[in-house]
């Protein structure tokens, strides 16, 4: 570990133990350490052929129910099969030494909620919820896991809503769909109030999302990032640490004075 690296790890434990109220960004590359690729990354086998935006927009939808629920009852037994990692642990120990800690992630994969984190803002949606694409009524989540042990590796129709007969869809956000409008709300409050903003393995490119750490500069808080690359936030972060999520993670937590932990 350079001078400079643990530096920027002591720069960031200081506005950590200054802070009351803190909101943590997370993306890609913190569940890309439990396994799961990302959305692109997972265009393997079958799905080799298709775009990704073929298979994540309402039309798509539409066109080809089949292919396209198919597709994300893949990626939901992917993402059952993975397992939270040191980082979203880390995250959990954490909450102890703040008045307030919030989560607001882009991934869609849980995984926050099954380590145990109180507080999380699922802005992109998640896997693991399903509802009607035309009454919006909720479809249960096990007549999906039981369509996903009959369907195999073949194409599997959609479940039909009990309600009106429509198809089921995944829970999460389309191109060209608008994000869940209180797990927006909750978390562009969280950023204006909060002290630090700590952004962790999210390219910060992908939008309205990607304006929550200019919300949170813009009122005073500080930014510390996570990321083994630049990005267009990096300027403008206190600290800017280039380790893995869950390294990073897991070093600042056994930096913060143990007391400050009980």
């Amino acid at each position: 570990m350079s001078a400079l690296t643990d530096r920027l790890y002591e720069g960031a434990v200081r506005l950590l133990e200054q802070a009351k109220r803190l909101v943590v960004l997370t993306g890609a590359g913190m569940s890309q350490e439990s396994g799961i690729p990302t959305f692109r990354d997972a265009q393997t086998g079958m799905w080799a052929r298709f775009r990704p935006e073929a298979l994540a927009t309402e039309s798509a939808f539409r066109d080809d129910p089949s292919r396209v629920f198919s597709w994300y009852l893949q990626r939901l037994k992917m993402v059952r099969a993975a397992h939270p990692n040191p980082g979203h642990e880390s995250l959990v120990a954490m909450e102890s030494r703040f008045e307030s800690l919030i989560i607001a992630t882009q991934n869609v994969d849980s995984l926050h909620s099954r380590a145990g984190s109180a507080n999380v803002l699922e802005l992109h949606g998640s896997l693991e919820r399903f509802y009607c694409a035309d009454c919006g009524e909720t479809v249960s989540t096990d007549e999906v896991l039981a369509a996903v042990r009959r369907g195999g590796e073949k194409l599997v129709s959609p479940v039909v809503c009990r309600s009106c007969g429509g198809l089921s869809r995944p829970g999460v956000v389309w191109f060209g769909e608008s994000l869940p409008e209180e797990p927006m709300r909750e978390a562009w409050e969280a950023a204006r109030n909060c002290d630090v903003m700590l952004i962790v393995g999210t390219s910060a490119q992908v939008y309205p999302v990607a304006e929550l750490p200019h919300v949170a500069w813009e009122a005073g808080a500080s930014l510390i990032e996570i990321n083994p690359d630049e990005t267009p936030v990096s300027g403008s972060c206190a600290c800017t640490i280039r380790d893995s999520a869950a390294t990073g993670l897991q070093r600042l937590v056994m930096l913060l004075p143990p007391h400050e932990m009980d």
